[in-house]
């Protein structure tokens, strides 16, 4: 469809942060073994609330019972993948929303199959890099491993296609973030290079994702909020790091101290 994409209002994003935290969801992340600890720390960051149940049959009980739920494929093994399937099938059945992060897809053959079948299962949100969502959208990428070797624009042809086949919102991050229902795209700013040099902060993103598609109201711009209320405390807590070592805890918090100003400001810092 190759709309004009919006930027994305800080208004916007400070509203849905507000609801975020006062809502404390509880986000069941099926996520990678890498990020873990991580990941639990940003949810905890913005109030929300964080679990990694693992075993199949937990995993389906537990889907039913959080606000949100996170599959990530960074360390997919045949077990994780049942304990997937099985908590996506109990989140549809018990109406709760899922969202994907199809890490690495495209170049290894178990997790390419399995997520694209987990996008026949309705997903909320698909988040990825710009070589993942091409890939997932069936078209050719370039990327190496988890790394992009496209930039995110690029990809926004494939993200409108994937929403329109999915009925998902998606997420293609990079340098400016995109995020698009298959007719609206909106376009969302900031962040640093720094954020690259960090193991964990585009899987965190998937995880907070998921606990604002929790969340009331539209959709697209809870998505959206998501990606920037990442990219602002990254963007901030870059300037207060001396490098890959300071930006966790300067990061940490930011996502704490964040607020409606901050995010509507214009300027990061």
């Amino acid at each position: 469809m190759n709309t004009r994409p919006s930027v994305f209002s800080g208004n916007s994003a400070a509203a849905a942060l507000e609801n975020l935290r006062h809502a404390k969801p509880l986000v069941h992340c099926l996520t990678n073994d890498v990020v873990q600890s991580f990941t639990a720390n940003v949810l905890l960051a913005l109030n929300a609330s964080p679990a990694m149940v693992v075993d199949p049959t937990e995993a389906a009980q537990f889907s039913a019972i959080a606000d949100a739920v996170l599959i990530n494929v960074g360390t997919l093994t045949q077990p994780h993948a049942d304990a997937m399937l099985a908590a996506v099938n109990s989140a549809n059945q018990a109406g709760k929303p899922w969202v994907l992060d199809p890490v690495a897809v495209g170049g290894l053959g178990l997790r390419t199959e399995f997520c694209r079948q987990l996008i026949k299962l309705h997903p909320a949100a698909i988040r990825g890099n710009a070589s993942e969502i091409r890939a997932l959208s069936g078209l050719t990428s370039t990327g190496r491993g988890v790394d992009s070797g496209d930039d995110s624009l690029s990809a926004l042809p494939a993200a409108e296609a994937l929403a329109r086949e999915t009925g998902a919102i998606v997420a293609v991050t990079g340098e400016v973030d995109y995020v698009t229902d298959g007719a609206r795209s909106l376009a969302v700013t900031g962040g640093d290079a720094l954020m690259t040099r960090i193991v964990g902060t585009g899987c965190a993103l998937s995880a907070v994702v998921a606990a604002f598609v929790s969340l009331p109201g539209d959709l697209l711009d809870n998505v959206a909020a998501a990606c920037r209320v990442m990219s602002c405390a990254g963007e901030r807590a870059c300037h207060e790091a001396r490098g890959p070592g300071s930006f966790t805890p300067a990061f940490l918090d930011n996502l704490w101290l964040l607020n409606g100003e901050m995010l509507t400001s214009g300027e990061a810092v």
